[in-house]
């Protein structure tokens, strides 16, 4: 939930932790959970957390949640861990404004 600025001072990305669900019934972005970043964003996906498969799908259902492109989003930490920390290069505009409304409803 940080952005970082380059030196022009235009935001280049913006930090999303989340909280991974895998194997769920029914694929969902929305809801919080405080853990080890601070308060995540859970992400709940279909996909089995076996040969990173689970992760694909969380980067697909972050890129839609907030409107980008999935090659726009950057695993930063987490590869086998249900925490992780994404990057959305380059930032939203509404990239907090979103975060905000999905993980606190």
């Amino acid at each position: 939930m940080t952005q970082r600025h380059d030196a022009t001072g235009s935001t280049d990305r913006f930090v999303v932790p989340v909280r991974v669900k895998p194997g769920a019934s029914r694929p969902r972005v929305g809801g919080s959970h405080h853990g080890p970043h601070g308060p995540a964003l859970v992400v709940a996906v279909a996909a089995r957390a076996v040969e990173g498969r689970a992760t694909d799908a969380v980067i697909q259902a972050v890129a839609a949640a907030f409107g980008v492109r999935a090659a726009g989003v950057t695993l930063l930490a987490g590869r086998t861990s249900r925490d992780k920390l994404l990057a959305l290069i380059p930032a939203p505009p509404d990239a907090e404004a979103r975060l905000t409304a999905l993980r606190d409803g």
